[in-house]
């Protein structure tokens, strides 16, 4: 299923991703530092949601209080409540 998750206190706008049997694909980071994005997207692509919610929640960027790694993790685990 396909899923949109608007960001927060981050330079990326949004997530795009599918959640299909709890496995993400298709990751796609609208904004943001291109390399870091593309880069977090193709190591969590055709993971198991609950284990990028573990490796990327609460990473920190800066003085944000959040970064890009931690609102996928943030975005995974609403789409796994819906």
């Amino acid at each position: 299923m396909k899923h949109t998750y608007k960001t927060k206190n981050t330079c990326s706008r949004s997530i795009e991703f599918d959640l299909t049997d709890g496995i993400v694909t298709n990751i796609r980071f609208n904004g943001g530092c291109m390399g870091n994005t593309q880069g977090v997207a193709a190591l969590a692509e055709g993971m198991k949601a609950e284990d990028v919610i573990k490796k990327c929640k609460n990473i920190q960027c800066g003085f944000r209080g959040t970064s890009c790694p931690d609102q996928l993790a943030l975005a995974l685990e609403a789409a796994m409540k819906q």
